[in-house]
């Protein structure tokens, strides 16, 4: 099954891609989260800094939950990071007596992932509370010697700023996230379920096609004894379905802040249309009129008419040196919205999937909040190599993104080849 994102526009088609391929092994793809500010050494919450490997960010909360007597909702976190992959990233705990913090770090050892400081704080770490990330990336099955062709295209993007698609990781295993996502939106609650539990298809195994088709036979008991524990909201929803329960309850089992995720998925798949659009059009490095314009520097944004367009796109602009963007739309009652063409641009966007902009003002069973996200970013302290280990030839990749954007984007500028 590809990926919903293989159409994208590539910015930089008129530049050969070297193929290849990533994810060889989780080592390939390393990630460092470049922290926002640095733990004080005081407070009530421990932020420590771990490293994990094939464990998505949900398994270290759930353990380290379960290591600190907590709730779920006391383990903070900055950013969600790649399961098939190795990865450095923050997390908090809430513990206001320092007593036990050694006994509790201690069994940290026990786990599939290792522990490499840990610090007190004084508040709880958020979602965005990152600078960005720092990415190595080894790409295999490629010849060292396209390392000058894939430095061509770096070389354009850290001119142009890279295209900031949200990438196939935010749509899920089956590519479906925002079709659940749109149905959640609009209370489709049995259209939702028979998305996400039935049609068994040729990408599933075994265990899980047994479980499809014993969903779709109505049969919730087996599909539940069938469903991979590792697919976990899943099974949430068939043991509700299994208890008797209505599909909107079935649905609403279903951890929140996995909800949460299917509707950024569906702002997602909106924000990339807006955004191939523009790339497709030639106006991915301009502002026009009606743009909401993006400052990198503090993640403001401001209106933009044509005398302010003329002189941010000038070659001394703010548009040249990336300090200002155009935005796209992640919709939801608290986004600001854009006008004139680009505001007709995201409203097409929201049409062309039968739905429409208050569709997502008024939704009362998860938050729908909104938001801007720049259609650009910087790519920063880039380096590009070529060699061979053990394990074959490679070229080596490493740069730093801002947080919330996604190294898939730059590296299919890079391969071309999805």
């Amino acid at each position: 099954m590809g990926s919903i994102t293989d159409s994208l526009s590539y910015l930089t088609a008129d530049l050969a891609g070297i193929g290849g391929t990533i994810k060889c092994r989780p080592e390939d793809f390393f990630v460092e989260e470049l922290p926002l500010y640095e733990a004080v050494g005081e407070g009530e919450h421990l932020v420590l800094f771990i490293q994990k490997r094939r464990q998505t960010t949900s398994d270290v909360i759930r353990r380290l939950a379960k290591i600190f007597h907590l709730p779920r909702r006391d383990v903070g976190y900055a950013g969600l990071k790649d399961k098939h992959a190795v990865t450095r990233q923050h997390f908090s705990v809430h513990v206001p007596d320092p007593t036990d913090d050694e006994k509790c770090l201690s069994r940290i050892q026990f786990t599939p992932f290792d522990l490499l400081w840990a610090r007190r704080h004084r508040n709880k770490l958020r979602r965005g509370h990152l600078r960005g990330n720092r990415f190595v990336i080894y790409i295999r099955d490629v010849d060292p010697s396209s390392v000058l062709v894939a430095r061509r295209v770096v070389d354009q993007l850290v001119r142009t700023g890279v295209p900031n698609y949200v990438g196939h990781q935010r749509f899920g295993y089956r590519q479906s996230n925002h079709i659940w996502g749109r149905h959640l939106l609009l209370g489709e609650w049995t259209r939702m379920l028979d998305h996400m539990l039935g049609g068994p298809d040729d990408t599933d195994g075994p265990m899980t096609r047994a479980g499809r088709e014993a969903y779709d036979r109505g049969d919730y008991r087996s599909a539940l004894d069938a469903w991979p524990r590792q697919l976990r909201h899943d099974r949430q929803a068939l043991d509700a379905l299994r208890q008797g329960w209505s599909a909107q309850r079935s649905v609403l089992a279903i951890d929140r802040q996995q909800l949460e995720f299917l509707i950024s998925a569906l702002q997602s798949s909106l924000f990339n249309d807006v955004l191939d659009r523009r790339v497709r059009d030639g106006l991915f490095t301009r502002l026009v009129p009606g743009d909401l314009a993006w400052k990198a520097d503090n993640r403001s944004v401001f209106e933009v008419d044509a005398p302010t367009a003329e002189c941010e796109n000038a070659p001394d602009g703010r548009m040249a040196s990336l300090e200002v963007s155009p935005s796209g739309p992640m919709w939801g009652r608290d986004m600001t919205r854009a006008k004139e063409d680009p505001g007709r641009w995201e409203t097409e966007a929201v049409a062309a999937r039968d739905m429409s902009p208050e569709d997502f003002m008024h939704v009362e069973h998860v938050d729908v909040l909104g938001s801007r996200r720049p259609l650009r970013v910087a790519l920063s302290e880039p380096e590009v190599s070529g060699g061979a280990d053990d394990h074959g030839p490679y070229l080596r990749l490493s740069f730093d993104l801002p947080r919330g954007s996604f190294a898939t984007v730059a590296l299919r500028e890079i391969m071309k080849n999805f």
